[in-house]
């Protein structure tokens, strides 16, 4: 149980340090989207209480953002795709 612990620490300082979203942070530490959510809103208020703070904060900025990275996204597909 260990291991989850020191996992979930780990996620919740990579993703404090480089304000990284949940899919970045799950392709780099090689977890699932899933997996990465639950530990950083679940597990991470009983390990570390402010650093899940800090985090959260983040994630909601991250939440309220993925509409414009969408966008943006579709519109260096079409823009390739006219060049």
């Amino acid at each position: 149980m260990k291991d989850i612990y020191v996992r979930t620490k780990q996620i919740a300082q990579y993703v404090a340090t480089t304000g990284a979203t949940v899919r970045t942070a799950a392709n780099v530490f090689g977890l699932s989207k899933s997996t990465v959510h639950y530990d950083l809103s679940k597990r991470l208020p009983y390990i570390d209480a402010s650093l899940y703070l800090r985090v959260k904060n983040i994630m909601e900025k991250n939440f309220f953002e993925k509409n414009i990275r969408g966008g943006l996204a579709t519109k260096r597909r079409y823009n390739n795709k006219k060049s």
